[in-house]
């Protein structure tokens, strides 16, 4: 038998996946970053969606548009500006006589509206950093050497309305002042003003436009979520077409729900009618013979049979025909109380926090409150019962002071037919009052948890939304 070749070994082997670059788990975090700071809701979303792009694409394009015409703007005025200064030095060194300056001063004020003063034996300033993106400031400067081509020192920031220059001329400095605006396009305002006034436009558009097409699929959700509460809740679909289909779509879906419904519950109708009117002729045929040991175990069999049936049935049944309404806790809490007590237990308390009505399957509520009062009645001597409204959500607790049940095995207890093998054992039951109750609950769009109660034993919190 020939060697395996070490190559081809080399070959087959399979290298160790590699991790990660770090680029790419930045990126993973920048975008997760991202999404939790974006907002969660379509509206928000599609608000953003549409108005994000259309201003970005405004900004830029308005940007680059009133750049542009600024620098052009500002370079043609300071070109005119400095031409200015620059006519005003050679008149000054070409007309000796007026060395004190005052018919050029007074020229310079009312031809040009500029303000010139002649600084003899001055020298110019130290020339402070130049102001970040100050298109002025490069404009004018450019123009200076390129016009006069002498010594000079401007100030465009120092008083924001005006502007100073000054040229070194042989027997000093000569100083002229003017406004601001003779040199600058300073028309930010009508940009702004354009930006935010288009903006507010599309975002008044869009939100016109989006509400109305949003409000037919929070209609649609709210519909899904109220039939799933077990509530009968009018819908007509509304709005765009796919929002029109998804609608129709649901209520074929919610009539084939109702449909398959219907025929359970005319079969199991039927099923238990069937099997009653057997039961029934078992009862009759053992009340004819003589009570005897044998006859009355057979009668308890036969009692023991009914209410299995009944559990049996009940659990397949449901209570999903009963129609939602609202119902007053505080009555039905009291209810409970008696019920309790009649079991052999002995109720501490019935203690509600909040609003009293809260909308549910009254009769459906009552049974998912019964299994679990009844389940406590059963391992302990104390129940205690307690509702609470919060924000969304109705809240029934009931305490008891039994054996309690493990943690591993709290989720167990809720399967059909599970019992557990000690502390709470549900000895003589169909081993469904758990079941029946948590699927109540869950009809209802909440859910039961269980947990240690503050009395010893076990508490069982049903949660329904309020």
């Amino acid at each position: 038998m020939n060697a395996p070749d070490p190559g081809l070994a080399r070959a087959l082997r399979t290298d160790p996946p590699r991790s990660r670059s770090a680029p790419h788990r930045l990126w993973k975090r920048v975008s997760r970053a991202i999404g939790d700071a974006l907002p969660k809701g379509l509206y928000a979303r599609s608000l953003i969606i549409i108005i994000a792009p259309v201003v970005l694409l405004q900004s830029v394009i308005a940007y680059t548009f009133m750049e542009r015409h600024w620098q052009l703007v500002t370079k043609r005025l300071s070109a005119a500006v400095t031409a200015d200064v620059a006519a005003l030095i050679d008149i000054y060194e070409s007309y000796p006589q007026d060395r004190d300056a005052e018919t050029l001063s007074r020229i310079a004020a009312e031809r040009l509206n500029l303000d010139l003063d002649i600084l003899k034996g001055a020298k110019l300033p130290t020339q402070g950093p130049r102001p970040f993106f100050s298109i002025l400031d490069e404009a004018l400067s450019d123009e200076i050497k390129r016009q006069i081509r002498r010594p000079f020192w401007i100030d465009t920031v120092g008083r924001s309305n005006l502007i100073e220059i000054r040229v070194a001329i042989p027997d000093g400095v000569m100083r002229i002042t003017g406004r601001r605006s003779q040199a600058y396009a300073s028309n930010s305002h009508i940009f702004l003003v354009w930006m935010i006034g288009s903006s507010l436009v599309l975002l008044g558009v869009a939100i016109l436009f989006l509400r109305n097409q949003i409000k037919p699929i929070l209609r649609l959700a709210a519909v899904a979520e109220g039939f799933g509460k077990g509530r009968e809740i009018e819908f007509r679909p509304r709005g765009a077409r796919e929002v029109r289909q998804a609608g129709h779509a649901f209520i074929e879906m919610k009539r084939r729900i109702e449909r398959a419904m219907e025929q359970r519950t005319t079969m199991l109708n039927g099923v238990s009618h069937d099997l009653r009117t057997i039961l029934t002729r078992f009862r009759l045929s053992l009340a004819l013979f003589e009570q005897t040991s044998e006859i009355e175990d057979l009668s308890r069999d036969v009692d023991e049979m009914s209410r299995m049936l009944e559990g049996y049935l009940a659990f397949a049944r449901g209570d999903s025909a009963e129609p939602a309404t609202p119902t007053d806790m505080r009555s039905l809490l009291e209810d409970l109380r008696s019920d309790v007590e009649r079991l052999g237990a002995h109720v501490s308390e019935v203690n509600l926090v909040g609003a009293p009505e809260v909308t549910v399957r009254p009769g459906a509520f009552r049974r998912c409150l019964f299994n679990l009062a009844a389940n406590a009645a059963r391992y302990g001597e104390t129940v205690a019962i307690s509702g609470r409204l919060e924000a969304r959500a109705f809240y029934v607790s009931i305490d008891d002071d039994g054996p309690g049940i493990p943690p591993e095995s709290r989720e167990e207890v809720f399967k059909p037919f599970v019992r557990l093998d000690d502390s709470r054992q549900d000895a003589g039951g169909s081993g469904l009052g758990l079941a029946i109750a948590r699927d109540i609950a869950r009809a209802h769009g909440g859910d039961i948890a269980l947990h240690e109660s503050p009395m010893g034993g076990l508490r069982a919190t049903v949660r329904v939304p309020a």
